[in-house]
């Protein structure tokens, strides 16, 4: 039994030890609403809802959502790269958002809601890029709006903001729901998105 112990023990220290961790930044529209999709995909440990894109530092909520900032509402996805790699979680970002509108997603509406892959080295880059270029080849949309960038400064949304989708539940499903956010979603990529 104690040599099963042990073996077991040892085990786990490789598994954690082989385990890497990494972070990658999108935007999706309204932060609420991607940061909840993201939580769900197995593999990622934490989502943070922020700012991405500006040049002023230190960005509020109050500043972004007037517009005129350069930033829009993005999450940084902490992931576990041993259950999910950085092209499933592409995959699963194209599947969640409207790529085929500029400056808007859903009812939102303003360059504060674009949406956006931000990459943070050279691999995220070229992945980045042909999904996007896979995208347009299949001719499934007649564009994609969806930015490529540098990711640049992540400044972390205001307390509030995070979990949002947990600490006021009936606010969030009625402003998802009201958006019409699944519904084009679905009508977008279909059941299965």
């Amino acid at each position: 039994m104690k040599r099963l112990l042990m073996t077991a023990v040892l085990l786990l220290c490789a598994a954690t030890a082989n385990a890497e961790t990494k972070t990658a930044i999108f935007a999706g529209g309204c932060f609420w609403c991607i940061e909840a999709d993201f939580e769900k995909l197995s593999g990622v440990i934490a989502v943070e809802s922020g700012y991405i894109g500006g040049k002023s530092p230190d960005p509020t909520y109050e500043q972004v959502s007037r517009g005129g900032t350069g930033y829009t509402e993005a999450v940084r996805v902490q992931y576990d790269t041993q259950q999910v790699s950085y092209e499933k979680l592409l995959d699963y970002f194209w599947r969640h958002i409207d790529p085929t509108v500029k400056n808007q997603q859903f009812c939102d509406v303003g360059s504060q809601y674009r949406t956006g892959i931000y990459f943070q080295n050279e691999t995220e880059e070229k992945l980045a890029r042909a999904s996007k270029a896979a995208l347009e080849k299949s001719g499934r949309f007649a564009r994609i709006y969806t930015e490529i960038e540098a990711a640049g400064v992540f400044y972390s949304a205001e307390e509030y903001h995070q979990d949002y989708y947990k600490k006021n539940p009936i606010r969030y499903q009625y402003y998802r729901h009201g958006c019409g956010r699944d519904a084009r979603v679905k009508s977008l990529w279909g059941d299965g998105h």
